[in-house]
């Protein structure tokens, strides 16, 4: 099997600081949460920054399955400080909607270079990025029907 490209190598690269970034803006917010005692928020952006992680590992596994080099680079320090929730749901929202422009950047990089062998794992982050985006967007429209944080942080779930 044709080794992975550099060009690819180093957009996979990029995208795992991606997924590690998200890790670590999630867990700040799960942090926000969890110092307000909203717990059940707290362990819904908790799980979310523990599925960016296997996100990145998903691209280093396949980075190294195609006979690549795994290069971490340095992380952005993230925003720690919030105002309220819905400041919180909807940075969230769009930063889910910014990684799947970067998905999509990865699907038309791997379609121009020909490199079919990268499609199916392009193709189920793209999937998963329609279901991140309709987690917080549920999210958010659940919120906007309390009017208490306490109550909607006690009816906050997340099964997965």
């Amino acid at each position: 099997m044709a080794k992975i490209s550099e060009k690819l190598n180093t957009a996979f690269n990029a995208q795992i600081k991606e997924e590690l970034e998200s890790a670590y803006l999630y867990l700040g917010m799960a942090i926000w949460f969890e110092e307000r005692t909203l717990d059940n928020l707290a362990d819904w952006f908790t799980f979310q920054a523990k599925e960016e992680f296997e996100h990145a590992m998903k691209f280093k596994s396949h980075i190294i399955e195609r006979g690549g080099h795994v290069h971490f680079a340095a992380l952005a320090e993230q925003k720690q400080e919030w105002t309220n929730i819905m400041e919180i749901l909807e940075a969230s929202y769009a930063h889910e909607k910014f990684i799947t422009d970067k998905i999509v950047e990865l699907h038309d990089l791997a379609k121009e270079l020909k490199e079919y062998s990268s499609n199916s794992l392009i193709q189920w982050f793209l999937t998963e990025q329609v279901e991140e985006e309709d987690n917080i967007s549920s999210l958010i429209d659940k919120y906007k029907g309390y009017k208490n944080d306490f109550n909607f942080d006690h009816h906050v779930k997340r099964t997965e």
